[in-house]
């Protein structure tokens, strides 16, 4: 691994130990809101990145773009200048009935299909455990319970081809005791685990596999991501890090 940011206009000075990340801008300038005197620190390659504070402890926000190709960089970029615990804020497809949009997944795991990216980290077709930290889960859910917001916990799939999701994706991942379908979580969490960053996620609903549900803009997801922001804020301001 390079051990200066090339994709990201980033240091050590710019960047917090503690980050999130979404797929989308809009969802940073979103989060970002939430931030005391928050700083653009990077716009390189459309990676929108802000450092600010939230009572007082320093927090980066950063756009990871789509896939874990794209996500990977941005993860690889912040953890080489710093960053400690980074968790993903994204969105969703629901996998199981009953979920709505704007419902929240705290994934406890994330399957994926060999290959690609991973093969290139893993250097042999085999399967990382991609699993966020404990620690960061206990306290993304314990702050969730504190704020009354409904949660789902479970496994994802971290899916490469947005676009080839059918019925029968749906059926046999579901089957499988997956409970949501996202982008990036397995390749955030392996990173995590060969990097030794903190990692997390909390995904939101935009959509489902399994019911009639339409897609939500990050617009229409505006209400549902402030509250979920703000509990997502306050958990990862309490997880201790190493120095």
């Amino acid at each position: 691994m390079l051990g200066k940011p090339i994709h990201m206009t980033i240091s050590p000075e710019t960047v917090a130990k503690r980050a999130i990340i979404a797929g989308d801008p809009a969802r940073v300038e979103q989060v970002k809101e939430l931030l005391e005197d928050p700083k653009l620190v990077n716009t390189k390659r459309a990676f929108v990145t802000y450092t600010g504070t939230y009572r007082g402890v320093p927090v980066t926000i950063a756009a990871h773009g789509v896939g874990f190709p794209s996500s990977a960089i941005v993860f690889e970029e912040l953890s080489m200048v710093g960053a400690k615990l980074i968790v993903r804020f994204g969105t969703c497809g629901a996998m199981i009935p009953g979920m709505r949009i704007g419902d929240v997944v705290i994934p406890t795991g994330a399957a994926y299909y060999p290959g690609g990216a991973y093969y290139q980290y893993l250097h042999e077709w085999t399967c990382c455990p991609a699993v966020p930290d404990f620690d960061v889960v206990k306290a993304i859910v314990e702050e969730y319970e504190r704020f009354g917001i409904k949660y789902f916990t479970g496994p994802v799939i971290s899916s490469d081809a947005f676009y080839a999701e059918d019925p029968e994706f749906a059926k046999k991942w579901s089957s499988r005791g997956i409970i949501a379908v996202e982008m990036e979580c397995a390749g955030l969490f392996t990173l995590g685990l060969m990097r030794k960053v903190k990692t997390g996620a909390v995904l939101l609903v935009s959509d489902s596999l399994v019911e009639h549900l339409g897609y939500a803009s990050a617009e229409e997801l505006r209400e549902y991501v402030m509250k979920a922001a703000k509990a997502l804020l306050e958990s990862i301001t309490k997880v201790k890090l190493t120095t």
